[in-house]
């Protein structure tokens, strides 16, 4: 019996994070109640709580969830080409694909609310400044795998090329967003290849 309420525990969990996602990626984090949150999942707001105890710890497994989704939906596809310029690109093309799939309803999650949290110090900021900092950090590293094996050029700043990959993809994602213009993917894409010509 315990384990069947386990389940039913898990499975209660994982709509409420699906359903959470994608209201925190139209009506931001903040937005996240608990009394909302039951409304949308059509269940009872004692329950919600029962599952997350707070609002904050609801925001964190969201963020939690979205992350996962993101490393699911562009990183693990990109890991299968090989380290360096080939993994950069694949990188790259894999996020613009998730943009335009439109995986939330509101572009990338992260990019919806990171100009939500930003300015608000505490856990939440903090995970949400984490994981771009990891997804910085994954792009200069295979920059860095592709100087080493001279696909691009000695000269190149790891860190500077990866910020502005970083910057072109939110920005296709937030042009996306408001033109619903797949052309803008396009162009992005060709100007990010030009940028990783060697």
């Amino acid at each position: 019996m315990a384990r069947k309420t386990r389940s039913d525990g898990e499975r209660s969990r994982e709509k409420i994070l699906e359903t959470a996602e994608r209201l925190a990626s139209v009506e931001g984090l903040e937005g996240l109640s608990l009394a909302r949150l039951a409304e949308a999942a059509g269940m009872s707001k004692s329950g919600v709580f029962g599952l997350f105890g707070s609002k904050q710890e609801l925001q964190l497994a969201t963020v939690d969830r979205a992350r996962e989704v993101f490393l699911s939906e562009v990183v693990a596809p990109a890991l299968e080409a090989p380290g360096g310029l080939e993994r950069l690109l694949a990188l790259c093309r894999g996020y613009l694909d998730y943009v335009e799939r439109r995986v939330w309803p509101s572009g990338c999650f992260f990019a919806s609310v990171a100009a939500e949290v930003g300015p608000r110090p505490g856990p939440v900021r903090d995970s949400i400044a984490a994981g771009q900092r990891q997804w910085v950090d994954l792009l200069a590293d295979n920059v860095k795998q592709a100087v080493k094996a001279g696909r691009l050029p000695a000269s190149t700043e790891p860190e500077q090329l990866a910020l502005e990959l970083s910057t072109m993809l939110t920005g296709a994602d937030i042009a996306y967003l408001l033109h619903k213009d797949t052309g803008i993917l396009t162009r992005v894409g060709a100007a990010i290849r030009g940028r990783l010509a060697p």
